[in-house]
């Protein structure tokens, strides 16, 4: 794209701020606008007029496959699980484009040391939790990582650094997260630097349309993978790849599956996998009114009394198909740092603009079923979300000493 284009463009679309300072760019840099500029996808900024469709909707609880249920057929969904996983039918996608900001922490959120005496560093723990899977079956699993633009220099270099903890590099895949721009809160897409736009990634849910963009499909439809296991950087304790939940997914006969925990209290932080309309459906927690809290079962407890931990088996078809439809974009207000009109740095202390996320939860419900197969809370839920408090570095290491790790 010239100059020319790129003007008549962000004519059409009211946005020839993004020019402002152009003629101050050396050539690399006006190059460098004019690049981002053609990648832009103004069809995003349509969701800042489209008007919610309000209509009614049913809410129902799912029933989860509880522990007592899994128990009974651990030895069958382990073998069906280890004999899908043998066949190559399971990848992994890790879900890794966080920074540690919010810990207090200068890095990718994956490059956190939480070891005392010795390293020990997220990326290494979920690695290490995959290698038992590898070993046990035999198989090495293709393990896809989801970076973004500002750490996957970082995160690469990280790996390569500790020689991918053990992991065979042929079945490691880094791939960018794709970006969307941010605007104000009149719709006009923000400047993060003279010549260059301010984009934020485009949400977990945008993690397969990523995989697609980066050419990765390839590997995917060659090696004939059926299942795609996606999890989040978060949680340090999570079973990855774990046999009997992929083996109680095919043996039940669902098209997808969630790991739910059960909840701390009935207004703990968690999304809760449902039905709505006859669909599988993820509530969020501020979703939740009271009385859905409270609400009973035949057996006395909680109705939404599971928690999803960012822990899904998909399948590959059902995904492909989900590349040819839109994923909801939910339009969120946040801080944004920004160049203002005399060409200053403005870091604002209130939310000034939109960012425009698509969510990992939305995707289940293009899914038919969803089982919400429960996990021991103790054993395979310590999320580092927080520098303290709860979800937080310090509850983190806790449970892993409770679960025999020496930090």
């Amino acid at each position: 794209m010239n100059y020319n284009e790129a003007y008549e463009l962000l004519k059409a679309k009211n946005q020839l701020h993004i020019l402002r300072y152009y003629d101050e760019l050396d050539n690399e840099g006006k190059e460098s606008l004019l690049k981002q500029i053609s990648d832009i996808d103004f069809s995003i900024l349509d969701n800042l007029h489209a008007k919610e469709e309000k209509k009614e909707s049913t809410i129902v609880p799912i029933k989860a496959m509880m522990l007592e249920d899994i128990e009974k057929k651990r030895d069958e969904y382990k073998s069906a699980g280890l004999k899908a996983i043998k066949a190559g039918d399971l990848a992994l996608v890790l879900l890794a484009g966080g920074q540690g900001t919010r810990l207090g922490f200068d890095g990718p959120k994956g490059t956190l040391n939480v070891g005392e005496t010795k390293d020990m560093f997220i990326f290494q723990l979920l690695v290490e939790h995959t290698l038992d899977v590898v070993h046990e079956s035999g198989t090495w699993i293709h393990f896809f990582i989801m970076t973004n633009v500002k750490n996957h220099e970082q995160t690469t270099t990280f790996f390569r650094e500790h020689d991918y903890f053990g992991y065979n590099r042929d079945y490691i895949h880094f791939f960018r997260q794709e970006m969307v721009p941010s605007t104000d809160f009149d719709g006009k897409i923000l400047l993060e630097d003279k010549g260059r736009i301010c984009l934020s990634p485009n949400g977990n849910g945008g993690w397969f349309s990523s995989l697609e963009r980066a050419g990765l499909m390839d590997t995917i439809v060659k090696d004939n993978i059926k299942w795609i296991n996606v999890f989040s950087v978060d949680n340090v304790l999570q079973g990855i790849a774990d046999p009997v939940f992929l083996g109680a997914v095919l043996k039940e006969g669902y098209v997808s599956g969630g790991k739910v925990i059960k909840k701390a209290d009935p207004h703990e932080r968690v999304g809760v996998l449902c039905m709505k309309d006859g669909k599988p459906f993820i509530v969020e927690y501020y979703e939740l009114s009271e009385e859905m809290a409270y609400e009973k079962n035949e057996r006395g407890e909680y109705a939404y009394n599971y928690g999803v931990t960012l822990n899904y088996m998909f399948p590959v078809d059902k995904l492909m198909n989900l590349l040819d439809k839109k994923m909801p974009l939910h339009v969120v207000k946040k801080k944004v740092p920004y160049i203002n009109n005399e060409g200053e740095l403005v870091k604002p202390e209130e939310p000034n603009g939109y960012k425009f996320e698509t969510l990992a939860l939305d995707m289940i419900g293009y899914m038919e079923t969803c089982l919400p197969f429960e996990v021991v809370r103790e054993k395979e839920f310590a999320p580092i979300k927080n520098a303290t408090g709860v979800d937080s570095i310090e509850t983190a290491k806790a449970l892993l000493v409770k679960n025999g790790y020496t930090l």
